[in-house]
């Protein structure tokens, strides 16, 4: 997570949320997801601590847990949880077109670039995926290289590659694909 979110959770309730592919941190204030990052493990010494850093769980807080609990059992992709999204006019519309790639597709970082207006800035778009500060929510992990390579993720490529594994069996495929039970 940035520096700007690590400051801000010390004031602000976090929650722990586990998943397959570790612990995962989201912090929020009263009325907005503000951020979500990976672990490898939790650094509290107590497992069954919630919150930490501020007056408890808040309304994103719940909901992110449950919608997260849902994607993670191949439920749900849909995430409505509201999220604080700072940045510049580039970053945000890089951020907006992430979340247009659908569930089990990908996107080259020049397919991004393109579409923002900004093809000579191809570096620029990788860097602010790498600054989301939101991920699996604002799906950075589904913008690839050019050539289909996976290349950078700030949860590590291990996570990237699981995540797309994970969204392409819950993605139905074809006109008469049948619904999981």
């Amino acid at each position: 997570m940035s520096e700007q979110c690590m400051r801000a959770s010390v004031l602000r309730p976090e929650l722990w949320i586990e998943t397959p592919i570790g612990p995962m941190r989201a912090v929020a204030d009263k009325t907005h997801l503000i951020g979500l990052e990976f672990h490898d493990e939790r650094p509290d010494a107590d497992p069954d601590a919630e919150s930490s850093g501020g007056p408890g769980r808040t309304a994103p807080l719940i909901q992110i847990e449950a919608e997260l609990k849902a994607y993670f059992a191949e439920e749900s992709a849909e995430f409505s949880t509201p999220l604080r999204i700072e940045g510049n006019d580039l970053e945000r519309k890089v951020w907006a077109r992430l979340m247009q790639v659908p569930l089990g597709e990908t996107c080259s970082y020049g397919d991004i670039a393109r579409d923002t207006g900004s093809i000579e800035a191809v570096r620029v778009v990788a860097r602010y995926c790498g600054t989301n500060r939101i991920p699996v929510v604002i799906p950075c992990h589904r913008c690839i290289g050019s050539d289909g390579s996976l290349t950078g993720f700030g949860g590590g490529l291990w996570r990237k590659k699981w995540l797309l594994r994970h969204e392409g069996r819950m993605r139905p495929v074809g006109l008469f694909a049948e619904e999981r039970p």
